[in-house]
């Protein structure tokens, strides 16, 4: 029996930090490439339209592996699917630095695409095991802030190892941080907390009531994918994540080398500026989270709790994105590009969320799809850049000229990411009436 007065362990803040390492590595692999793009191409003799294809071969194969990584994480628990996952993307991280040609270097990207299918998905999975509803937006703000470091830091980190390594050599360095984690995570953790050894009675019963009986066993039933079609919130948010996609892709592809060709940074220059910008959009996933969970607690309520800040950060970021193609200095245009990308940020916590209920008992495979259909976005929005500028560079143009016509039509994207928000309704879960 377990005494009345014993103190919950802590086990699930070790679960959040595990989690949360993952995502700060995750974007740590993805984004540094961005950085390393323009010694990439000069090496490789590969033009922007061709690079663009480079930067969308990892989201397609995102895309069509994250509904089979998500279901089986449904099915067979998380802890050997992200532990899969890890491995198999720092392995193809590793070797980008040994890609040789364009053709090689599609493929590897499109394989280390393959790899990190699955891992918000499964991350998503596990918090809704180990934490509650009312909980979970300031988890998964948590998790997205860690995921957001890691992107603020890949372009100085990376900036910094390409001058003193080379850009091969700066790809298997982040290779190994994450085949560190993995084993650590795989030693550490269990997908059930009645299993973990460090988790006592009192947490136990902590984690069940603040789950209010809410079932989160596997789940082994198939998909009800008539109901999965008709749901409107489905498709809501799966185009509002296109939207998000669209401009974070944007903005870890190209903006280092925007800065550089259009605004005339040095390469230092860029990683600085570029750190700001997706720094401040870690900003808005950490204030993001409190704030999604405090409108849904307090008196907004579910159905404005999870959408409120996501229409009105979208609003800003068409704004912001506009303000900075206005303005002549780097420094006071990626300031506003900054405040553009906390626009954007501040709504991923609260998608987290809002897709997580939304899913029900299918978290893992739902969450998948409209994950999927959100990276359509990442997909598209690369290769459209790379081609547009090439285009622009055809017709004569050069500097601003080539590339802000580009940046204008992304504050249209963040416009159109306003109005579904504004149609996204959480209470309506997927096979159940609305609470």
């Amino acid at each position: 029996m377990t005494e009345p007065s014993e103190s919950p362990t802590r086990v699930r803040f070790g679960v959040l930090a595990f989690l949360a390492a993952m995502t700060f590595v995750l974007y740590l692999d993805r984004v540094c490439i961005g950085q390393a793009a323009p010694r990439i191409q000069e090496e490789l003799g590969i033009s922007d339209t061709r690079m663009g294809w480079v930067f969308s071969a990892f989201s397609l194969s995102y895309v069509l592996f994250e509904i089979p990584t998500g279901r089986w994480g449904d099915r067979y628990g998380s802890r050997g699917v992200l532990t899969r996952i890890v491995v198999w993307w720092s392995i193809f991280t590793a070797l980008t630095g040994a890609a040789g040609g364009l053709v090689g270097l599609l493929a590897i990207r499109f394989l280390f695409g393959a790899g990190e299918a699955g891992a918000l998905p499964n991350s998503a999975r596990v918090l809704r095991v180990w934490f509650s509803d009312a909980s979970r937006g300031r988890a998964q703000g948590l998790i997205t802030t860690a995921m957001m470091l890691g992107g603020t830091l890949a372009p100085v980190v990376s900036q910094r190892l390409i001058d003193g390594l080379g850009w091969r050599a700066t790809f298997w360095a982040f290779g190994l941080v994450g085949l560190a984690w993995a084993a650590a995570f795989y030693v550490w953790f269990r997908d059930d907390p009645d299993s973990h050894p460090g988790v006592n009675g009192a947490e136990r019963r902590l984690i069940a009531d603040g789950r209010g009986g809410e079932d989160v066993s596997r789940t082994h039933s198939p998909i009800p994918w008539p109901l999965v079609f008709r749901s409107a919130d489905i498709w809501l948010l799966g185009g509002a994540m296109i939207t998000m996609a669209a401009i974070y892709n944007l903005l870890i592809a190209w903006y280092p080398k925007y800065l550089q060709a259009a605004r005339g940074a040095s390469a230092g220059d860029s990683a600085n500026l570029a750190s700001l910008v997706l720094g401040a959009g870690a900003v808005g996933c950490l204030f993001g989270g409190w704030l999604t969970d405090r409108l849904t607690n307090g008196r907004v309520g579910r159905r404005w709790g999870r959408t409120l800040q996501c229409v009105l950060g979208a609003a800003l970021a068409a704004g912001a994105l506009a303000a900075s193609l206005s303005v002549d200095s780097p420094g006071l245009s990626a300031a506003f590009v900054a405040l553009a990308c906390f626009g954007v940020q501040i709504q991923v916590p609260a998608w987290w969320a809002a897709a997580t209920q939304v899913s029900g008992r299918h978290v893992g495979a739902l969450f998948g799809l409209m994950n999927m259909i959100g990276n359509v976005g990442g997909i598209v929005s690369p290769s459209f850049l790379g081609w547009f500028v090439d285009a622009m560079k055809a017709a004569g143009r050069t500097g601003r000229d080539q590339w802000d016509p580009g940046f204008w039509i992304y504050v249209g994207v963040a416009l159109v990411g306003m109005v579904l928000w504004a149609l996204v309704d959480p209470r309506r879960v997927v096979g159940e009436a609305v609470a």
